[in-house]
């Protein structure tokens, strides 16, 4: 049996879908799985999550309202976000297969444009933050 049949597929009836806690309970477990294996795969992730160790208690320490503090923390929890679906996106051409392709490629880097671009609302947002103080 191949590893694609090995694995089961989820039905499409909607009578045989988990639905409340057990639903709630399965997709804490596949969310828990997913953050474990970006931290594994991913240096980039992994380093960004160290930045998020210090930008996150700063921006609180630094916010003097609720407001300010949560312009100073989101952007920093949107690179976390954004570097997950690049990681999905990586994932997913890769297992396409290892040949090259412009699309492949075109998939790759435009999903590193998207993290680069919530950086730069980081920056944005700590600038416009910090200069009004």
């Amino acid at each position: 049996m191949t590893e694609l049949h090995s694995i089961q597929q989820p039905s499409i009836r909607s009578g045989d879908r988990p639905t409340g806690l057990r639903r709630l309970i399965r997709a804490l477990g596949h969310s828990a799985r997913g953050l474990r294996a970006c931290w594994r795969e991913e240096a980039a992730f992994r380093q960004e999550c160290i930045l998020a160790l210090g930008i996150i208690p700063l921006g609180l320490w630094l916010g003097a309202t609720g407001v300010e503090r949560v312009l100073l923390v989101s952007p920093m929890l949107l690179i976390l976000i954004v570097e997950l679906l690049n990681s999905g996106i990586e994932a997913a051409i890769d297992r396409i297969g290892p040949e090259s392709h412009a699309l492949s490629g075109l998939a790759k880097d435009l999903g590193s444009a998207a993290v680069l671009v919530s950086f730069a609302v980081l920056v944005l947002d700590w600038a416009c933050v910090l200069s009004s103080h």
